[in-house]
Order: C-alpha cells, then structure tokens, then sequence
C-alpha cells in the first residue's frame, strides 16, 4: 500500500524526486497520467495493467467509456528513475496539474498522486471540514472501532 506524503520541487528540467519510499512498489518502469481532481496518477506497470484490462471491458459504444478512455490513456507516459530517484515529466502533463515548482507527492493506496503544492493545499481546505462526514458516510458498517 502507497501512502503518506512529501514535498519536492520540480527542477527546471521537469525532473521530479519520487521519495525513495516509493521507489521498490512502483518498480523500475512505471505509468505517469493524467489523474482525477487536476493531479497526476502514478501506477506500477502491475497496477496500470488491471485499469487496462477494466477500460478494455467497457462497451466502447458508450461516450462516457469513450471519454474517460481517452482521458486516461492520451496523457499515459512509461516512466523510469534516473540515477539520483528522479523521474522525468513531460511539459503536457506538468501543464495538466498545474505545476511550476513545489509539488506534494502522496500515497493513495494503490497509486501515487502528484499535485502541484497551491492545487493539494486548496483540495484539502476546501475539504476539510466534510472529511469527517464523507468518512461517516462510506464506513456505515456500524464497526465504530474499525475507525
């Protein structure tokens, strides 16, 4: 499991630290994308296959498989670490999450997320104060110590 968070700034070359915690799940290649919420999504090639094969069951007659298809895959880059833990990030997808300079790299479990540092402090005070709501609303086994 991905988790935690750090902070790292781009270089000028778009390279980006992924902290060496990270660097054995992901694998020597990976898959950097474009990700849900104005982030960028990073898959080990193990974890990029499965969403392969689940957009691959979608019915390509419906226009929301389509788009998010295309969404999803259009901005997809095979990555790898340089020498010193880095990763190169095209200037699209850096565009994308709007990053220039510090960005927040989280574990979300299953993928890594990188967020440019202004869009991941709006995401989480524009969330604040409902997290304990959404957490009560997703955990409704009535397990209260699971929490």
């Amino acid at each position: 499991m991905l988790m935690g968070e750090f902070h790292h700034n781009i270089d000028e070359k778009n390279r980006l630290v992924i902290p060496s915690k990270f660097r054995n799940e992901l694998g020597e290649v990976f898959i950097v994308t474009r990700g849900l919420d104005g982030c960028l999504f990073v898959y080990s090639k193990e974890e990029w296959t499965k969403i392969t094969e689940k957009l691959k069951t979608l019915p390509f007659t419906q226009a929301n498989a389509r788009k998010f298809t295309r969404f999803l895959l259009s901005g997809a880059i095979e990555a790898e670490l340089d020498k010193s833990g880095r990763v190169g990030i095209t200037s699209h997808l850096i565009s994308y999450a709007g990053i220039t300079k510090e960005c927040v790299i989280i574990g979300a479990n299953d993928r890594l997320e990188i967020w440019s540092k202004d869009s991941w402090d709006k995401f989480m005070n524009d969330n604040d104060e409902e997290f304990a709501s959404i957490a009560e609303n997703l955990f409704t086994t009535g397990d209260y110590n699971a929490l």
